[in-house]
């Protein structure tokens, strides 16, 4: 679904990336870690056909980024992201968030949506637990938490060849953020699309989500099994400070040590 060999990206002729080799297989859910300004958010949009590498090859979907049409990609694409967020118009309606979402679009006045299209709107939407009448609602009167389900939706609405996530718990408090999780798991279950998600805290990572990608600087510096590279010692190198982590029924935890 996704191969990366010997890629680099630079944004506004910064290097940002550097030697990204990674290969993605259908069904593969994977969580990418890493201090602040690693590259996580750049690697998600090369992902999203967003951004195009630099130097190296990048296949997405079958496609190699540079040398396709990148918009047409991206309806393949279920993404989110609060860049995402900003983009979109705050008198809008998730059901329109929603259905905009096949075509890649920010709008729905753009195409054409028949009444198969408009019920598998409301019908993902349900999925994550915004009801009829939230449907219907301006983004800008919904809370933080359904605002994410909103997105959430859009990101798994029309089958999507890969879904990528960046954050999608940041800014929800505790029971938003478990029952966002929940919800995640549950459409995790439903797809055969690979997963990517980024995070800060380990305890923001789904149970479904079982490899992950180290990055640090720029570059993957681990790859493979949650269980073998979340360790204490791993990821005391990667942030730079003492760290005891511990795993109890699939979801993963790090504290200070001492």
């Amino acid at each position: 679904m996704v191969e990366l060999e010997a890629v680099d990206v630079a944004v506004d002729g910064v290097p940002v990336l550097t030697g990204l080799d990674w290969t993605i297989r259908a069904g593969e859910r994977w969580v990418i870690v890493g201090p602040n300004g690693s590259g996580k958010t750049t690697l998600l949009r090369l992902l999203s056909s967003w951004l195009r590498p630099w130097s190296g090859r990048a296949v997405v979907l079958g496609e190699t980024l540079g040398r396709t049409d990148m918009r047409a990609l991206r309806r393949r694409v279920g993404y989110t992201s609060q860049a995402l967020t900003d983009l979109l118009r705050p008198t809008m309606t998730p059901h329109e968030v929603v259905l905009a979402a096949p075509n890649g679009a920010l709008e729905t006045w753009w195409h054409a949506y028949g009444d198969d299209q408009h019920a598998d709107a409301s019908a993902q939407l349900r999925l994550f637990g915004i009801d009829a009448e939230t449907e219907h609602r301006p983004l800008r009167t919904l809370s933080s938490g359904e605002r994410q389900r909103v997105l959430l939706a859009r990101a798994f609405t029309g089958r999507p060849g890969i879904v990528i996530l960046d954050e999608p718990t940041a800014g929800l408090d505790v029971g938003g953020r478990e029952d966002l999780l929940r919800r995640l798991d549950a459409a995790a279950d439903t797809t055969a699309a690979p997963l990517v998600l980024v995070t800060h805290h380990l305890e923001e990572i789904p149970a479904a989500f079982d490899r992950v990608v180290l990055l640090d600087g720029g570059r993957i510096v681990g790859l493979g099994p949650v269980a073998s590279l979340l360790t204490s010692q791993r990821l005391s190198d990667l942030y730079g400070v003492a760290l005891d982590v511990a795993c109890r029924d699939g979801r993963w935890s790090a504290v200070a040590a001492g």
